[in-house]
């Protein structure tokens, strides 16, 4: 039997895991990593790749930094999920405020040292993106529009990471040579971010009463529900064209289920989103874009499936 000091202590174990939402961590991690092999780094050995201690350095550090992002996000929004996410709230709270901000500025000190480490152009880039994490969560998610926009570039900011850290590899003679892995990073990127735009306009409709409560002013608050609905709309339909070009232009290989699937799944959505006039119905939506992101890391390995048959036959070998 654990005593009441060891119940308590995992609580608040279980109550910081819940704040920095450790769940999503996993999953950047692996979407940074399959992103490096199966697009930016085709031509580079798997094993290489995850051997690249510099490559770990930054995506570890981006992963700190977005945990640190979820805290100080959850330092200011206690008070609106008091009202719209009351039971996650009460288990946030066995943690006190100060607890979350010490742990806030520690783990932007490791990502600091960290970046570094690596390059004074990854110091510069972590930097900038811990003050802009930190003024979105103050200042900028309470306004519409450019709330939501902000949030869904800061979600795809750890992929650029990646991104400049093998751009920046390429000798300049062989830069023609990249510009396929470049469009479709950068392709798949406007994808991710229009789902998640998406995503980040279901919630406001979802978390409507207590952002009326605490004053935010979010599309659905200024404009109107029907607004709202209207702009995800165009929205899903901008979708079309990445997907478009993903599929016709760029050699995706398998991943075209994906996308053609993504398509049927959002067109579906938005017929229930217009019928949808409650909570339920929109955290319904809600967990349903957050499917399609989380599916789509997975369906990564579909650009080049051989990869992984190659990595099974190594670890067989050794």
């Amino acid at each position: 039997m654990l005593s009441r000091h060891h119940k308590l202590l995992l609580m608040k174990i279980a109550s910081l895991f819940s704040v920095v939402r450790g769940y999503n961590i996993p999953v950047i991690i692996l979407a940074q990593y399959l992103s490096a092999i199966f697009i930016l780094a085709p031509d580079t050995r798997a094993l290489a790749i995850l051997l690249d201690f510099n490559l770990f350095i930054l995506v570890f550090a981006s992963s700190l930094t977005i945990a640190s992002g979820y805290i100080i996000n959850n330092f200011y929004d206690s008070q609106k999920d008091l009202i719209n996410r009351p039971n996650k709230s009460m288990l946030d709270r066995l943690v006190s405020q100060k607890t979350k901000l010490n742990v806030y500025f520690t783990l932007n000190f490791i990502v600091a040292l960290m970046a570094l480490f690596v390059s004074w152009r990854a110091f510069l880039f972590f930097s900038l993106y811990i003050f802009v994490i930190w003024f979105y969560s103050h200042k900028i998610k309470k306004y519409p529009i450019i709330g939501n926009l902000t949030a869904a570039l800061l979600a795809v900011t750890p992929f650029f990471a990646i991104l400049l850290y093998y751009y920046n590899q390429i000798p300049f003679e062989e830069i023609e040579n990249y510009k396929r892995q470049l469009g479709v990073i950068f392709v798949h990127a406007s994808f991710l971010f229009l789902l998640l735009l998406i995503r980040e306009m279901i919630k406001d409709l979802e978390n409507l009463k207590g952002d009326l409560i605490t004053d935010y002013k979010t599309i659905p608050i200024v404009y109107g529900e029907e607004i709202s609905k209207k702009i995800i709309t165009f929205l899903t339909l901008l979708t079309v064209f990445p997907v478009y070009v993903l599929i016709e232009i760029y050699d995706v290989g398998y991943m075209d289920i994906y996308f053609y699937s993504s398509l049927i799944i959002l067109i579906l959505s938005l017929l229930y989103l217009w019928k949808s006039n409650a909570k339920p119905q929109f955290l319904l939506l809600h967990n349903v874009l957050k499917f399609l992101i989380v599916s789509g890391v997975f369906c990564i390995v579909l650009i080049d499936p051989s990869v992984l048959w190659h990595g099974k036959r190594l670890l067989m070998m050794l």
